[in-house]
């Protein structure tokens, strides 16, 4: 008999709902959009998300009723933004609003997370900043001292849904945990986080991998579903879960997301010490370690400099490549993510044409994720093994295939590669499969296989070495 696994994402601008079997089919979908102000990235309703979810949830499963057995749907999960953080009070209920991952109001407090947490817990997570949840716990306890007085629990926004769902609002996952100050190596909120802090103990939930049961659907909601109670399962911030649907899950598997920024996220072994904090590992459920790194640089110079008739564009770019140009398409100062530069900036060989300014930020874009996955290397120790990809530069077959060539190793392209289907995936992974290993490899799906072409690789490594060359000459690596 079939199986079905339900997965939820609620993001900054709205939520998703689907339904998928056990094969990573797609049997539903439904969203709904939330107005994008300066305000909904600070703050926005928790209740309003249970409503949407709702609504999506409703609509799908009434879709279904009469294509597929309902009885069969076994789990469910959430995934959320990673940072959004909610106050709870005794009865479970929003003391104030989402504190979400992009408001920028808690930087002092991002700065004084880092210090006490370099000095005091070094080995463990040190990277806050204005946008972790633990920043925005201390930022709430100065502003907000009445309430916090009331405050009971600091749920993250996978969380509350899951605990919207279950009743159970007392756990979180590793993902979630892990800037919020949760040691996840050693598996335990650290002592400092309470000494040096406004912080209480009593206000932490407990900490479990992503995908272990932690309760059943609440009987008035399976009614009102019409569905059985079936399992809700611990949750997975948003980057993960994406990654998860990339099917990027097993050690030596590396995911690269070109969307807005250029995201590179893997599974490795061991836990991947980078000193300078370009990247930081979340922790797998399997128990290996979660590596990943944001760059300030990705496609967002496509449509903001050429416009939106890329077809020609593209074609022409083609018959240009491999280009003798060297390029860093970057669009504002500094760089985070391989390298760190406060003084980094773009650069572009002056008097291009539109169509080899084009081809030459393609390529830039693709030695950066060449040095990224050198310096993995480097770190860790371990082969990458496997390139997989998603985001919008993805749908570019020439850009694939220029990746390819620099990389020196097959790319491939995922369908179905969004955070619902990731929730979904990790929803079956413990009840339905063995692991999310298993889980993964069962419900995704390689759409596409790109290869090197042989003949571009060493004019790539030539071009590579000339990149490199420029920032190092520019000062922006040493």
């Amino acid at each position: 008999m079939a199986a079905y696994f339900i997965g939820i994402d609620v993001g900054t601008q709205g939520v998703r709902v689907v339904l998928t079997d056990e094969n990573g089919q797609v049997y539903g979908s439904e969203e709904a959009v939330f107005p994008l102000t300066d305000r909904a990235r600070e703050e926005q309703s928790p209740r309003r998300w249970w409503i949407a979810v709702l609504r999506c949830l409703k609509t799908v499963v009434d879709s279904l009723r009469t294509t597929i057995d309902l009885q069969a749907v076994k789990s469910i999960a959430v995934t959320s933004t990673s940072g959004t953080v909610i106050p709870l009070d005794d009865q479970n209920e929003p003391l104030h609003n989402a504190l979400m991952y992009s408001d920028s109001r808690p930087v002092i407090e991002g700065e004084q997370c880092k210090v006490l947490a370099e000095r005091y817990h070094p080995d463990g997570y040190t990277g806050f900043n204005a946008s972790s949840g633990l920043s925005k716990m201390v930022w709430f306890a100065h502003h907000f001292p009445e309430k916090t007085a009331r405050l009971h629990t600091w749920v993250h926004a996978a969380d509350y849904l899951t605990g919207k769902l279950s009743g159970n609002f007392r756990v979180t996952d590793y993902t979630n945990a892990l800037k919020s100050g949760y040691d996840v190596k050693n598996g335990a909120w650290p002592a400092y986080l309470f000494e040096t802090i406004p912080l209480n103990k009593a206000w932490m939930p407990e900490v479990v991998p992503s995908g272990k049961p932690i309760g059943c659907l609440l009987p008035e909601l399976a009614i009102a579903l019409k569905l059985p109670e079936i399992v809700v399962v611990a949750g997975m911030t948003d980057g993960c879960a994406s990654q998860v649907a990339s099917g990027a899950v097993r050690p030596g598997d590396w995911n690269t997301t070109i969307g807005t920024t250029l995201v590179v996220k893997g599974v490795t072994l061991q836990a991947l010490n980078d000193p300078e904090g370009r990247l930081y590992s979340h922790r797998h459920p399997e128990g290996y370690w979660m590596p990943g790194g944001a760059s300030n640089t990705g496609a967002d110079w496509v449509t903001a400099g050429f416009g939106t008739d890329l077809a020609e564009l593209t074609q022409a770019a083609a018959a240009l490549i491999p280009t003798p140009y060297t390029a860093y398409p970057l669009r504002q100062k500094g760089e985070r993510f391989p390298f760190m530069s406060a003084q980094a900036h773009g650069f572009a060989p002056k008097g291009l044409t539109n169509a080899e300014l084009f081809a030459a930020n393609m390529e830039g874009v693709a030695y950066l994720e060449r040095y990224a996955y050198e310096l993995i290397e480097t770190l860790s120790g371990e082969t990458v093994r496997a390139v997989y990809t998603a985001g919008g530069a993805s749908n570019s077959d020439i850009w694939l295939t220029i990746r390819s060539s620099v990389l020196k190793r097959p790319v491939y392209k995922c369908a179905e590669v969004t955070g619902a289907v990731g929730a979904a995936i990790l929803a079956a992974s413990q009840t339905h499969f063995s692991s999310l290993t298993e889980a993964a490899q069962a419900m995704t799906r390689i759409e596409k296989e790109v290869k090197p072409m042989v003949e571009w690789m060493p004019l790539y490594d030539a071009g590579y070495a000339r990149f490199v060359g420029a920032l190092r000459e520019k000062g922006f690596i040493a």
